[in-house]
C-alpha cells in the first residue's frame, strides 16, 4: 500500500491530506496553525474507513495539540508525531510523492511539475503576481523536503488548467507592451476544482468529457466561474488575481477600475487600503456585513434589507456569468454547482438559474432542497441542460495530478 501526502501551504499554517492512491481513500487530514505565534495549533483525524477496527458508532478519531510551532519545518514535525502516535502509520502506508498546491505558475507552467531548484526559482519569482499565496506555498514544499528528502514532491498550480484560454479570452484591453512587459492577462485560479469537478460531471452522467460543453460554478468564500469545451477551459472569471469576478466572501470581483480611482482621489486612500477594501472588506461582508453566505441567508429570511440586497446582488451577478458563458460556448450541456455554496445553498443555486427556462435550464424544485453529499442531478426531467451538484475534491485531484508526473 502506497500513499500520497497533499499539502497546501499557507503563511502561518498548512492543511495535509494522506490518500491511499490504490483506492483514492483519504486515510487522514489535518491542519497546523498559527505558525510563528506564541503557540501553535495542530489537528489530526482520521477517519474511521482507515480504521475499520473501531466502533463506527463514534466520531472519527481527532487528537489536537497546542505548542510552540515556531516556523513550517517544526510544523511538519509536529505533523509527523501526529502520524506517529495516532497512525495511520506511514511505514505501512510509505509516501510514493508529495503534492503541493501552488497558486499562481503564470505562463511558465501549464500541467503538475516535478520541484527541483529552478522550479523552485520559478515560484519564487511569480510571488510578484500572488504575493499572498506565493511565498507560503513554496515555504511549504521546502519545510516538506526536508521532512521527506527520499521521495519526490510536485507542484500542482492552480493557474494550470486554464493555460488553455485563447488570447481573445485572456487579454485585457490595455497598451500590449505594458501588458507583455508586466505579465498583465487573465490567468484564472481554482483550476484544480473546474478539473475535477468538469470529469466528475461526465463520470456521473456516463458520457465522454471530450463530447460536453460545461458551465462549472465553484462558489465558496473564493468563487469562480469557468467554460469548459471538451475538458479544455476556455473561460473563466478570475484574472490576473483572484480578486475579478464573482461576488465572493470578502472579495468585490468584477468593479469600475474608476471606482478606485476615485477613491484614491477623493479620500486619499492609499493602494494598500484599497487592496485591504476590495479583497477583505467587499463581497458579501461589504454589502451585508457578513461573509459567510449561511449568515446573509438567516439574516435574509429575517427581512434584512442590507442582507437581502447582498444576495440578490450575488445571484445576479452570477447568472451574468452563466448567460457570458452559454454565449461563449454555444451549446451547454451540462452546469454543475460546487464548494461550500455551491453545494449547499439550495437558494443561491434556484437564484442563479431562476428565469433561464427559455434556455432550456429547468430546475426541479424537490430535488433542488435535497441534501447530500454525493453528486446528484438537481434539474427537471425535462430540461436540455443537465444541472448538477458535484462535491469537489482538491486534495483528491492533486494526488491525481502529483500520479500523473510520476
Amino acid at each position: 500500500m502506497s500513499a500520497v501526502l497533499v499539502v497546501n501551504s499557507g503563511s502561518s499554517s498548512f492543511k495535509y491530506q494522506l490518500i491511499d492512491m490504490a483506492t483514492e481513500q483519504m486515510l487522514a487530514t489535518g491542519l497546523v496553525e498559527r505558525i510563528g505565534e506564541g503557540t501553535g495549533h495542530a489537528v489530526h483525524t482520521i477517519p474511521w474507513d482507515a480504521v475499520p477496527s473501531v466502533d463506527r458508532s463514534d466520531a472519527p478519531l481527532t487528537t489536537a495539540r497546542d505548542l510552540p510551532i515556531p516556523d513550517h519545518t517544526a510544523g511538519f514535525r509536529v505533523m509527523l508525531d501526529a502520524f506517529a502516535a495516532n497512525g495511520p502509520s506511514l511505514e505501512r502506508h510509505p509516501l510514493i510523492a508529495v503534492g503541493h498546491r501552488v497558486v499562481h505558475g503564470g505562463k511558465r507552467f501549464f500541467g503538475p511539475t516535478l520541484v527541483n531548484d529552478l522550479v523552485k526559482i520559478n515560484i519564487e519569482e511569480l510571488s510578484e503576481l500572488a504575493p499572498l499565496h506565493n511565498p507560503a506555498n513554496l515555504q511549504g514544499i521546502e519545510a516538506a523536503q526536508n521532512a521527506f528528502p527520499d521521495v519526490p514532491h510536485v507542484a500542482v498550480f492552480d493557474t494550470a488548467f486554464h493555460s488553455t484560454l485563447a488570447p481573445d479570452a485572456y487579454s485585457y484591453a490595455i497598451d500590449s507592451a505594458l501588458a507583455a512587459k508586466h505579465r498583465l492577462r487573465k490567468y484564472g485560479f481554482h483550476g484544480t476544482s473546474h478539473k475535477f469537478v468538469s470529469e466528475e460531471a461526465a463520470a456521473f452522467l456516463g458520457r465522454p468529457l471530450a463530447d460536453l460543453n460545461q458551465i462549472v460554478l465553484h462558489l465558496g468564500n473564493g468563487a469562480s466561474a469557468s467554460a469548459i469545451a471538451g475538458g479544455r477551459s476556455v473561460e473563466t472569471s478570475m484574472g490576473l488575481t483572484p480578486l475579478e469576478g464573482l461576488v465572493m466572501g470578502t472579495r468585490s470581483g468584477d468593479i469600475d477600475p474608476a471606482v478606485l480611482i476615485h477613491l484614491h482621489r477623493r479620500t486619499g486612500m492609499s493602494f494598500d487600503d484599497i487592496d485591504e477594501l476590495l479583497n477583505r472588506k467587499s463581497g458579501l461582508l461589504g454589502l451585508a456585513g457578513a461573509g459567510d453566505m449561511r449568515d446573509v441567508l438567516k439574516r435574509a429570511a429575517t427581512g434584512d434589507e442590507r442582507a437581502s440586497i447582498a444576495f440578490d446582488v450575488y445571484v445576479h451577478r452570477l447568472k451574468g456569468y452563466v448567460g457570458n458563458y452559454m454565449a461563449q460556448l454555444g451549446r451547454v450541456d451540462v452546469i454543475a454547482f460546487t464548494a461550500g455554496v455551491g453545494e449547499n445553498a439550495a437558494a443561491v443555486r434556484a437564484g442563479a438559474l431562476a428565469g433561464l427556462e427559455g434556455f432550456g435550464i429547468r430546475l426541479s424544485a424537490e430535488r433542488n432542497e435535497e441534501s447530500s453529499r454525493d453528486p446528484r442531478r438537481i434539474s427537471a426531467d425535462d430540461s436540455d441542460v443537465e444541472v448538477l451538484v458535484i462535491p469537489t475534491n482538491e486534495e483528491l485531484e492533486i494526488a491525481r495530478q502529483t500520479m500523473s508526473v510520476l
